[in-house]
C-alpha cells in the first residue's frame, strides 16, 4: 500500500472570516449517475424536474434524470432555477460545417467544425460541436433545459456555450473550441517524461514551470468560484475536465467524453456497471453516501491541485479501487508531490479536511492561489 499522509488541525490555520459563498450547504444526493455532463443546478438545496414527466423524486444531471434520495437537509421549491429572459441561441445547419470526430460519450459524438456567421469579428470560427444521439421526447427536453442552464454560465474559465441547432436530427450544441484538448492530457505532454522521451526531436515540448502551474490551478479555482456563487454542484472537476486554449487559458468544460477516453478514472458500481463514480476525486460523504455539495467541489478541487503539481498523474495510482476507497474513507490523503510548494500543499490539506465544513471556503481557496501565483519562485519552499 502506498505511504499516505493524515490532513491535521494545522489546515485550521488557513481558515479565515470569509463568509461561505453559499447560504447554506447546496446538496444532491442520487443512487445513480449515467450522466452525459456532470454539472448539477442546485438552489438553496432544490431542484426543478426538467419535464411534467418527471416523478416527485428526480434530478436532472446532463440528459438524464436521476432518482434521489430525500434527505433532511434538502427541500424543494416551486420558484424555477432558470430565468426567465433565457435567450438561447440558435444556428443554422449550414452554417456548420463538420471537420473531424474529437471522441464519443454516452450522449453521441463530438466534432471539431466550423461556424460561419457566429462572430461578427470572423466569417468562420472554429468550434466543437455536441451531438445528441438519442431522440426521445425526454430527451429532446432535457437537451433544450441544458441548453438553457449553459447559456447562464458565462465566465472566463468556464467553457462558452455558443448555441443549439435543432433544425434536424442529430439535436447539437455548439462549443467554443480549445486548441490544446483536455489538461490532463497537456500536463502529461509538458512534465519531465514527455520532455526527456523527446530528446533529439525537432520540436521538443517545454516542462512546465512551477509559476505556469498555479496560474492554471488558479484559473480552475476562480472558474469554481463562479458555478459555486451560480449555485452549481460540478460533481466531476478533474484536470480531465478541464480544456486548454491559447496562451495557457484554462477552462472548465466537459463534453462528456473524459467516462469513455479516461475509463479507468471511474469506478464502476451497480447492476451491469452502469454507474461510474470517480472515487479518486470524492471526498468521504460522496463515496459513502453519494452526497455532493460545494464542500465536495473543494475536495475535487484539491485533487486537481495534486494533479496538476504531479504533470497529471492518476491520484493514488499505486492502488486498486477498493483500496481507494478504504484509504479515503479512513482519512488517509494523497503524499505531497516532489515539486509541489509548501503552501500549495498545505491548501490541498484544507480542501482534505473529513467534516465539509472545516474545509477551505472556495473564494479564500483562489485568493491563495492568486498571491502565490504572484510571489517569487524562488520563495516556495520545494522539496529536494
Amino acid at each position: 500500500m502506498a505511504a499516505v499522509s493524515h490532513a491535521g488541525p494545522h489546515c485550521k490555520d488557513k481558515q479565515t472570516e470569509l463568509l461561505s459563498l453559499l447560504s447554506g450547504p447546496s446538496s444532491v444526493i442520487s443512487n445513480d449517475d449515467h450522466s452525459a455532463s456532470p454539472l448539477h443546478h442546485v438552489s438553496n438545496g432544490s431542484n426543478t424536474p426538467s419535464s411534467s414527466e418527471m416523478g416527485p423524486d428526480a434530478v436532472i444531471i446532463g440528459m438524464t434524470k436521476i432518482p434521489v434520495i430525500e434527505n433532511p437537509q434538502y427541500f424543494r421549491s416551486t420558484n424555477s432555477l432558470l430565468k426567465t429572459d433565457t435567450f438561447v441561441q440558435h444556428i443554422k445547419r449550414h452554417n456548420i460545417v463538420l471537420k473531424r470526430e474529437l471522441g464519443e460519450g454516452a450522449f453521441g459524438k463530438v466534432f471539431l467544425a466550423e461556424c460561419y456567421n457566429l462572430s461578427p469579428d470572423h466569417e468562420k470560427i472554429l468550434v466543437a460541436v455536441k451531438t445528441l444521439k438519442e431522440a426521445s421526447e425526454n430527451a429532446r427536453k432535457d437537451f433544450h433545459r441544458e441548453a438553457e442552464l449553459l447559456t447562464n454560465l458565462q465566465h472566463l474559465h468556464i467553457v462558452t456555450f455558443y448555441g443549439v441547432c435543432v433544425e434536424s436530427d442529430p439535436l447539437i450544441m455548439v462549443f467554443e473550441y480549445m486548441k490544446h484538448g483536455d489538461l490532463n492530457k497537456f500536463l502529461r505532454a509538458h512534465g519531465p517524461d514527455a520532455v526527456l522521451m523527446a530528446e533529439g526531436q525537432t520540436t521538443r515540448p517545454v516542462e512546465l514551470t512551477q509559476s505556469q502551474m498555479l496560474h492554471i490551478a488558479q484559473q480552475i479555482a476562480s472558474g469554481m468560484v463562479y458555478l459555486a456563487s451560480q449555485h452549481f454542484v460540478h460533481r466531476d472537476l478533474a484536470t480531465r475536465n478541464c480544456l486548454v486554449g491559447e496562451n495557457l487559458l484554462v477552462k472548465i468544460g466537459d463534453f462528456g467524453m473524459s467516462r469513455d477516453v479516461y475509463s479507468t478514472d471511474y469506478y464502476r458500481v451497480g447492476v451491469g456497471g452502469h454507474t461510474m463514480l470517480p472515487i479518486r476525486w470524492m471526498p468521504p460523504e460522496s463515496i459513502m453516501y453519494r452526497k455532493f455539495t460545494t464542500e465536495s467541489d473543494v475536495w475535487s478541487l484539491g485533487v486537481v491541485l495534486w494533479e496538476i503539481f504531479t504533470y497529471g498523474k492518476q491520484p493514488w495510482y499505486q492502488l486498486s479501487n477498493n483500496e481507494v476507497i478504504e484509504c479515503i474513507t479512513q482519512g488517509r490523503v494523497l503524499q505531497r508531490p516532489r515539486t509541489c510548494p509548501k503552501e500549495v500543499y498545505d491548501l490541498m490539506l484544507g480542501c482534505w479536511q473529513r467534516e465539509p465544513h472545516m474545509r477551505l471556503n472556495i473564494k479564500e481557496i483562489h485568493c491563495l492561489l492568486l498571491n502565490l501565483a504572484k510571489a517569487s519562485p524562488v520563495y516556495l519552499d520545494i522539496l529536494g
